[in-house]
């Protein structure tokens, strides 16, 4: 099984020809809502993927709270531990430019009113080869007690470092595998503007220090990985994107459930990378994330 313990939102979403520079304003071409948070997203993912998914979060007792579950909701996923907090649900403002670049600005709202008790009810029935997922678009203390009792209880940790914060490093040292974008992983090494070779060369250190896996997502150039002492790489589909909110969470989703599933961690790797590029051939976060059917066709 996997819990996926993080942030729930409603993501306001807007189109333009090009994203404006600092205190210019464009003309929008269109706008449309469609639930979000990296939590929810992963979550959804991981159900699309073919796993049995738990949420645990929280929702505000707005308006916004019904959309941000339904989808979840519809797909199975089982949403005891979310829990109502008074005041809004948490929203992303999004603006998506040509090409498919994004602005995003998250309000956290009932998300940062997530604790760490929140976190011992996540793990609560959670046993040794169950997976827990996080991410930081939650309160820290929370997600570090959720860490740290997923150690005590032999559970598999995965943490997607996005949104990339002061604490991440400190905290992702306490997780069984790590996922970074490439400007993620940077940050997260205190070197910024390395080259390729030396991106790896980090990551390869970095591994053989702590012993966690560590999974570098680039983008169109697909991802590396090192697990066990052994590198991976797979590479995305070759598509044409148009919106890439959601890619990287649909990259966290499926490889949970495909190691969740048993698979093999190369194979778990290429299918994910997959799925994350199948995410930016339509807009939305939750919207965009494929069914298992549309993955395994391609791989």
């Amino acid at each position: 099984m996997i819990t996926v313990f993080g942030s729930i939102n409603m993501d306001l979403v807007a189109t333009a020809q090009r994203l404006p520079k600092p205190g210019e304003t464009v003309t929008g071409q269109t706008f449309a809502t469609a639930a979000g948070g990296k939590g929810a997203n992963q979550a959804l993912a991981a159900r699309r993927a073919g796993a049995n998914v738990r949420m645990a979060g929280a929702a505000g007792d707005d308006t916004f709270a019904g959309s941000a579950l339904e989808l979840l909701s519809d797909a199975g996923v089982d949403l005891t531990t979310v829990k109502t907090s008074p005041g809004a649900t948490g929203t992303a403002v999004i603006l998506v430019g040509e090409g498919g670049e994004n602005m995003i600005a998250v309000i956290p709202a009932a998300n940062g009113t997530i604790t760490p008790d929140d976190a011992s009810n996540a793990l609560d029935g959670m046993t040794s080869g169950d997976i827990l997922m996080l991410q930081f678009e939650i309160p820290v203390e929370a997600i570090e007690a959720a860490l740290a009792g997923a150690k005590q209880k032999g559970v598999t940790s995965i943490i997607n470092t996005a949104p990339l914060t002061q604490d991440a490093a400190r905290i992702s040292a306490l997780a069984d595998i790590i996922i970074a974008n490439e400007t993620e992983f940077e940050l997260l090494i205190g070197k910024q503007g390395i080259s390729g070779e030396e991106r790896q060369q980090a990551m390869q250190d970095m591994h053989a220090r702590t012993g966690q896996t560590i999974i570098i997502t680039l983008g169109a150039d697909g991802v590396i990985a090192m697990r066990d002492g052994q590198l991976h790489k797979a590479a995305g589909l070759k598509i044409e994107p148009v919106d890439t909110v959601g890619a990287g969470d649909t990259f966290c989703g499926y490889l949970a459930a495909s190691l969740d599933k048993g698979l093999d961690f190369a194979t778990a790797l290429t299918r994910a990378a997959a799925a994350g590029s199948l995410a930016c051939t339509k807009h939305g976060a939750q919207p965009s994330i494929p069914l298992a059917s549309e993955v395994d066709q391609q791989v």
